[in-house]
């Protein structure tokens, strides 16, 4: 009796074991933020991504938050170290940190998403966006709504990459009306651009004081205090961005342009572990990694006032179809500056 419990014990250490080693092979993912995730609804979709591609791959999901460029760098090598098969960054804080972290662990694969440098390396992925798509329809929306035909944008800061959404959304607005007109771009600014509500209703209150009634705001986390700033103004409404922030703001915000960077990480990620991946991806309106929200099958549940007018949906919709067709080329903004 005692020889069979001995064997049975060391059977079910056997198993213990074999089921710990299993877990120990699971391949890990890991997504370095480059700032605090908090309010960043942009960084949030990282962090869905990640786990959703990790669900999907039999993988584990670590999410690495960092502060400033000293913890951005630690936390890629840390997630080099404990064995990541991919690491996946977000933003262009990246760009002069992927590259010599890669060379130095080239058995990891770096997944850099919303921007790419020149040469990434062989173990370098890139997956971006063509955001002056949906912006140009934003800038469009924004024009056919407003009442007193002066609209404007607010983004985070002025650097190259923002003015994909800037200019744009200028280009839609005279695209759809060219009679309307646009305010000069404001930036958020300061420390922290992309997470400070205080500095975005500023800005917002300032430029609704010179007549705008549609503001678009791209200042990811600091959307919350443009939409603040629409509620002191009667007919003044905002578009926000990244994720549908309509139910942040009921009865202020009118549309949103969607980034679906979750579906972009997780399209990638699937491709990084079957083997075939292009080194540089794009997705944009055809793709379905960009949209408006009020153009989504289930808009009349988003809470975003632009469902009351579905006479403009439709020449969104239309000029929708011209940008995937190619009837209507867009520049890259960001090639010009």
């Amino acid at each position: 009796m005692s020889f069979c419990k001995a064997l049975g014990g060391a059977a079910a250490m056997l198993l213990a074991l074999t089921v710990a080693a299993a877990a120990q092979a699971k391949p890990l993912i890991v997504y370095v933020s480059p700032n605090p995730i908090g309010v960043n609804d942009f960084l949030k979709l990282g962090r869905t991504g990640i786990e959703a591609a990790a669900k999907a791959a039999g993988a584990d999901a670590k999410t690495f938050e960092s502060s400033d460029p000293t913890t951005q760098r630690q936390n890629l090598e840390a997630a080099a170290k404990q064995g990541a098969k991919v690491v996946v960054t977000v933003g262009f804080e990246f760009n002069d940190l992927v590259p010599p972290v890669a060379a130095q662990h080239p058995a990891v694969t770096f997944l850099m998403v919303d921007t790419c440098v020149p040469k990434p390396g062989p173990n370098v992925y890139c997956a971006g966006f063509r955001e002056y798509e949906p912006s140009f329809l934003a800038g469009a929306e924004a024009a056919l709504t407003s009442k007193t035909g002066t609209v404007g944008v607010i983004s985070a800061m002025d650097i190259p990459f923002l003015h994909r959404f800037t200019d744009a959304f200028v280009e839609g607005a005279k695209h759809a009306r060219p009679d309307v007109k646009i305010l000069p771009t404001l930036w958020v600014g300061g420390s922290n651009p992309f997470s400070d509500p205080a500095r975005g209703e500023q800005r917002a209150a300032a430029m609704l004081a010179d007549g705008a009634d549609r503001v678009y705001a791209a200042g990811a986390g600091s959307n919350g205090g443009i939409f603040k700033a629409m509620k002191e103004t009667p007919g003044a409404l905002a578009i926000g961005v990244d994720v549908n922030q309509c139910p942040q703001a009921p009865g202020y915000v009118l549309d949103n342009v969607e980034k679906h960077t979750d579906k972009a990480i997780e399209a990638s990620v699937a491709g990084i572990f079957r083997g075939d991946q292009p080194h540089f991806a794009s997705f944009g309106l055809k793709e379905g990694g960009l949209t408006l929200t009020g153009l989504r099958p289930d808009a009349a549940q988003s809470q975003c006032l632009i469902v009351r007018q579905p006479e403009v949906i439709a020449k969104l919709q239309d000029l929708r179809a011209q940008i995937e067709s190619g009837a209507i080329r867009l520049a890259d903004p960001m090639m010009a500056k």
